[in-house]
């Protein structure tokens, strides 16, 4: 029997996932990446492939205010950038993509913030 592995176990989650997410032009799609340190979100529309605006935890505005905060406090502030940046390009819609990790967590704080900063999903 083979080991388990935890990688492959959030690939397999992500594949089923993206079979139903489509960024399109009217609704991109907000990609969330979390990995041991960082977290990283971007908003992707699929049909032309390209990314209409990206944040993460190693952004220089972010990696300043973020000094002795929590993971799940970064990613709030991580939630608040890609979403300010994607309402700059006239973005409104999102789908949501949270990538195989379960909504919880970092996860759920950076949806969160972007939420309040007004982009829905």
């Amino acid at each position: 029997m083979a080991k388990f592995n935890r990688k492959v176990s959030r690939d397999r989650r992500h594949t089923r996932i993206r079979r139903r997410v489509q960024g399109t032009e009217t609704r991109p799609r907000l990609s969330v990446f979390r990995s041991l340190t960082n977290v990283y979100a971007q908003v992707i529309d699929d049909t032309k492939g390209l990314t209409l605006a990206a944040a993460s935890s190693l952004d220089a505005e972010i990696k300043s205010a973020a000094d002795g905060k929590k993971k799940a406090e970064v990613s709030k502030l991580v939630g608040a950038l890609v979403a300010k940046r994607a309402k700059e390009k006239g973005v409104t819609m999102v789908a949501f993509d949270r990538g195989g990790f379960r909504y919880h967590g970092r996860v759920k704080a950076l949806a969160e913030a972007v939420r309040e900063q007004g982009l829905k999903f």
